[in-house]
Order: structure tokens, then C-alpha cells, then sequence
């Protein structure tokens, strides 16, 4: 799968024109004219040196790129691997960059390398490196050494610092790295672009070292990618685009925390001129939760084990009554100011430019269910609960008792002021009910018949407070009269039949109101004042309309299921990748890309699979 344009300038670049690499720590965006122009240094949730997507070209880019105007973009992925090859072609030549990241160890600095190769012709080539420190915020001091193989990029803010290395001879001018080359056909040019305050001798920027240590790296990264994915276990019809879910999910978590980002960027809009505009660059216990089941369906452990040991970490760390915060930093902090970026004009124009996200402090009493229920399929599947294990769900149920019928925020995290939504009280049923299942498969103690009498309660308040009889469907919360895509989680969670009446009429109102052939929206923003939010509409969100693949294919409609689901990849990039929203005419909107709707992906295929496998029947 590759990408076609027919122009390669800036300000044509949009959300959807970029790749991704990264080094299991933070990522870096890579656009089809030759810039990388998102990158935050060292963790995902770290300032950002290049960030022209939403910043411009004051926030930082590095770019490479043939000189001429006349050339064709293009880029694809290496097969099985997250090594993004960007490609430049005219009548007269072609040009390739190889982009990619090793995956961090602790006495490695992280580094971006990129190789440029004239595949045919002799190109004319130009590279500049603008690094803006601290969002742009802080000005940089640039030094050359090593007979002009190397340049220190100094922050004057504070001691952070980069090192550009080269194997063509670099130049400085107004806080930029430069180099113009020649490249005859076959011949190659390397850039590393090194985090840090690493020190390299001369002969450590010899020219030949660099170029004989970036196709090294390029081998060991290739060998790191094609090793991981085969430990899938995925054999149903949809490979290419399941693998690559796999692969981008990967990416989002950190190797050294285990924790998983719900997507490595921040304010790219929901609406092109709105401001739902918010930085995603922290661990969601509900997102991370479902990210977690859908690695489980592939077949893969460490990632269970690694983020399972992080999640057991905050329980330890946080003695307020409610067990666990909703959102946390990659490390486990929680310290998430919202913060505006006044500097920044944001993606087309698009603003505020946030970083740090005020949903921090809302109450969301869902995640519990979430998380309680990936920790009950990691036991039966792969990873069994210890002991303080058992003891922090135990807590959890506990605080979910006491408070499951209180208004909250809910998963959509709305700004307007709390409500009784049927999502969150659908989880805190969800927590209690797999607290039960663990402690009946493993004998752990547990007092189950109060357990059972509160969920059974939840249970019958949601039939008789959120389903509404002249409508024939489940409602979004307690009073109103409008459905909201979060109720396609009901017959996933096992709460209800899918083809139980009530939910094939609560199914039939989703697609007439929040349905648009593949395009399935949140909640109808007309007829609920609860958003808090002015601006343009969001776009459909991309997770929602895979929910609607897996219902269908869960209630028996298979090849209802199966047309939608191909006509959703028909919306994924040039590489496959989502972000978490599509315009009106396919245009990825929102942050990219988005753990939430690659990880729906995965989901949607398996169920898929299976509905087929069992010959359409009901599941």
C-alpha cells in the first residue's frame, strides 16, 4: 500500500499524509514531502522539537527532499516492519528515504536515522534541520564540528541538546541545519538525528562510520519489526490490515513503563476551525484496557504482562477513595495541566493549541469495567492475577459499589456538567461481573453475595431507567431521548443478547440517527446541550463505525458486517493508518493515529472471523 500526489508542497500536507516511526518511547511523524514535522523528545508525553503540523515552521521540522518541483510522493512500509520508506519520482530520477527509529535501550541515546538513496538519475537534494525546543518556545544555539559531519544543537533554555550527524557536509544559519548535495544514481546520504547529551568522537562522525552504522541499525530494526509481528496469531481474511493495527499499536506503548499513549499527538483537530482540539499523549486506563484486549486477540503476552505491571504500580501509588486516576502520564504521574500554546496557530488554523488535558480531574466511573475486564481475560488467557493483584480489584469493586449511581462525565469525557450515563453504569455492571467470574475460577476470597445483589441491582436499573419504550431502544442517559454509540458495547460486554429485542431496536435507532452509510458519529450534537463545547462538528469517529461492523456481525448480519468493514479500510491512509476521525468526504480528522480505532480494527476482523467460521450464527 503506497501513497500517490500530485504535490508535494507544505501547505498541501494534511493529517492523513504522514507515516509513523518511533522507538517504543515516542514517535516521530514523517509527511510525504520528506519532513518530519512531529517529534517530542524523549517520551511521548515530552516537549516537542519538530512540530510544523500544528506549529508551523517557526515549531520545528526536518526535512529532506530533492530539490526539483516536478516530483511525485509517494511512501510505503517495509513488509511486517515500522521502517517507512518516502519516495521522490520525476521522468528524470528517483529518490528514496528510509525513515526509522531502534527501539530504545537504556544505555543507547534515541536517535531518528534516515537514509536517502538516488534509486535512478542524479538528484539534487536538500535537507534542513529546524529544531524548536519546548514546543517553540525556546531558542536553540547551533555549533558545527568534525570538519562540518557534525552539528550540536544546543537548547538555551535549559541543558537539553540534540546532535545531527552526516556523511555530507553540513552548514548553520538562523537556528537551522543545512546541507545541499548531489547524489549520483546509487549513491547514498545519511542523517542521524541523536536525542541527548551524547558525546561522539571524530571517529565516531567519520563519514563512512556513519553510513556503515545507520545500515546496521536498518538490518537490526528490520530483524526487531519481523520478529514481533510473527508472534501474531492472527489467521482470518483481513492480514495486511490487522498486522499493520498491530504494528502501530506497538508503537504507542513504552517499553520502559509498559504503559500505551491513546494516540502520540496532540491538538489536531476533530474539526478543521474548532476547538476540539485536545493532547492525547497519556495513558487512559479505558483505553489502554481495550488496547490490551485487542492485543490479547492477537495472540500477544509480554505487552498484557508489561502494561498489567505499570496499572498495579498506580494502585500503589494513589491513596485517595478512588482506587485509580483516569488518565496518567507515560511514567505514572498525574500531573496533567491543561495548558493553551498561544504561539502555535495551530492545523489549518485550528485552535487553541493544547497541551496537558483538564479531563483529568472528571469523574469516569466506566473505566473500572475496562480495566477489570481486560485483567479477567489476561487470567483466563495468558497472565494469572497474583495475589495484591486480586486485592487491588477487590478495592476497585468496592469503590464501584459505592458509587455506581452517581452522575460522571462519561467516556466521551463531556465538559457540560455530569449525568447518569448508560456507559459508565453498563461498566460499573461489567466490573462486578468479572470481579465475581475471577473469584469463582480462582477461589479467591470475596464477599459474592453482596457482589451479586449490586450488580443485579445495576442490572435491573438499567432496564427499567434507560430503556425507553416509545423509542423500542436504550437510551445515552437516564431522561433523554437520544442513543450514543457507546451502547454498541452493550452485547460485546456479554450484558445483553444480541439479538435480544431491546437491543436489535436500541441497534436499529443508532444506524438511523448516528449512521451515515460507514460513517457513524458519537451523539447527535443538535439535540444535547451536555458538550459544553461551541465550534464546528466533529467528524463520524472512526472506533464508533467499527463497533457497528462487530454488532452486526455479532447479531448475524455477516455480510452487512463484512461490506462495511471493507469499505472502512477504503478510508485508511495511503500506509493504513487512522486517526481518530473522518470528515464527511474521508479526510482523517483528529489525533494520529489513534489507539482507539486500530485497535476497533482488530476487534471488528476477529469478530468477522468468527462470525463466518460459525456460519452467521449469533454470538
Amino acid at each position: 500500500m503506497e501513497a500517490l500526489s500530485s504535490s508535494c508542497q507544505p501547505s498541501d500536507i494534511t493529517i492523513g499524509d504522514h507515516g509513523i516511526i518511533g522507538n517504543l518511547e515516542t514517535v516521530a511523524l514523517v509527511a510525504l514531502d520528506g519532513a518530519i514535522d512531529f517529534f517530542c523528545f524523549p517520551r511521548f508525553d515530552s516537549p516537542s522539537l519538530f512540530a510544523r503540523l500544528v506549529g508551523g515552521d517557526d515549531a520545528g521540522q526536518f526535512k529532506i527532499a530533492p530539490t526539483a518541483t516536478d516530483m511525485v510522493c509517494r511512501q510505503m512500509y517495509l513488509p511486517d516492519t515500522n521502517v517507512l520508506m518516502t519516495r521522490f519520482q520525476s521522468d528524470n530520477g528517483i529518490l528514496e528515504i528510509m525513515d526509522f527509529m531502534l527501539p530504545t535501550l537504556e544505555d543507547e541515546p534515541p536517535e531518528i536515522v534516515r537514509i536517502v538513496k538516488a534509486i535512478h538519475g542524479d538528484i539534487n537534494v536538500e535537507m534542513t534541520c529546524r529544531t524548536a525546543f519546548d514546543y517553540g518556545r525556546s531558542k536553540c544555539e547551533i555549533s558545527l564540528s568534525a570538519g562540518g559531519h557534525q552539528a550540536h544543537i544546543q537548547d538555551k533554555g535549559s541543558d537539553t541538546s540534540t546532535r545531527l550527524l552526516s556523511t555530507v557536509e553540513l552548514s548553520c544559519q538562523d537556528h537551522e541545519v543545512h546541507a545541499r548535495f548531489d547524489l549520483k544514481q546509487q549513491d547514498i546520504a545519511v542523517f542521524r538525528y541523536v536525542c541527548g547529551n551524547a558525546a561522539f568522537s571524530d571517529e565516531d562522525v567519520d563519514p563512512d562510520r556513519i553510513e556503515r552504522d545507520a545500515l546496521t541499525s536498518l538490518d537490526k530494526v528490520i530483524a526487531f519489526w519481523r520478529d514481533w509481528i510473527s508472534q501474531s496469531t492472527y489467521a482470518g481474511h483481513w492480514p495486511a490490515e490487522v498486522k499493520r493495527s498491530a504494528l502501530v499499536l506497538k508503537l504507542l506503548f513504552s517499553r520502559q513503563y509498559g504503559s500505551i499513549v491513546a494516540a502520540p499527538t496532540f491538538s489536531l483537530p476533530e474539526a478543521i476551525g474548532g476547538e476540539r482540539n485536545w493532547d492525547y499523549r497519556f495513558c487512559w486506563i479505558r483505553d489502554s484496557a481495550f488496547t490490551i484486549y485487542a492485543m490479547m486477540k492477537l495472540g500477544f503476552s509480554q505487552e498484557v504482562i508489561d502494561y498489567l505491571s505499570w496499572v498495579s504500580a498506580r494502585f500503589k501509588d494513589n491513596d485517595s477513595g478512588n482506587p485509580l486516576h483516569l488518565m496518567y502520564r507515560v511514567d505514572g504521574s498525574n500531573d496533567i495541566t491543561e495548558t493553551i500554546l498561544d504561539h502555535m496557530p495551530g492545523y489549518k488554523d485550528s485552535t487553541p493549541v493544547r497541551i496537558g488535558n483538564a479531563a483529568v480531574d472528571q469523574l469516569q466511573l466506566d473505566i473500572h469495567g475496562e480495566l477489570i475486564d481486560s485483567i479477567y481475560l489476561a487470567h483466563k488467557f495468558s497472565t494469572p492475577t497474583s495475589h495484591d493483584g486480586w486485592l487491588n480489584i477487590s478495592r476497585t469493586i468496592e469503590y464501584v459499589i459505592s458509587n455506581w449511581d452517581k452522575p460522571d462525565e462519561g467516556i466521551w469525557e463531556m465538559r457540560g456538567g455530569k449525568k447518569h450515563f448508560l456507559h459508565s453504569r453498563l461498566m460499573c455492571w461489567v466490573a462486578i461481573d468479572r470481579g465475581i467470574r475471577l473469584a469463582e475460577k480462582a477461589s479467591y476470597p470475596a464477599p459474592l453475595n453482596d457482589w451479586r445483589k449490586v450488580r443485579d441491582r445495576i442490572y435491573n436499573d438499567i432496564h427499567d431507567n434507560f430503556f425507553d419504550e416509545d423509542l423500542n431502544s436504550f437510551v445515552q442517559h437516564r431522561g433523554s431521548k437520544v442513543v450514543d454509540a457507546a451502547l454498541m458495547l452493550m452485547p460485546m460486554v456479554k450484558f445483553i443478547s444480541p439479538v435480544d429485542e431491546r437491543w436489535l431496536g436500541t441497534l436499529e435507532k443508532i444506524q438511523k440517527d448516528l449512521a451515515t452509510d460507514t460513517f457513524v458519529r458519537r451523539y447527535l450534537l443538535g439535540e444535547n446541550d451536555i458538550e459544553g463545547l461551541d465550534g464546528s462538528e466533529e467528524g463520524s469517529f472512526t472506533m464508533c463505525s467499527f463497533w457497528l461492523v462487530e454488532v452486526l456481525a455479532r447479531s448475524g448480519q455477516v455480510d452487512e458486517a463484512r461490506l462495511m468493514f471493507e469499505k472502512l479500510l477504503g478510508y485508511a491512509n495511503h500506509v493504513g493508518l487512522f486517526a481518530e476521525q473522518l470528515s464527511v468526504r474521508g479526510d482523517q480528522q483528529g489525533n494520529f493515529p489513534q489507539a482507539f480505532t486500530h485497535l476497533a480494527l482488530i476487534s471488528a476482523a476477529v469478530a468477522i472471523d468468527r462470525a463466518i467460521d460459525n456460519g452467521g450464527q449469533p454470538f
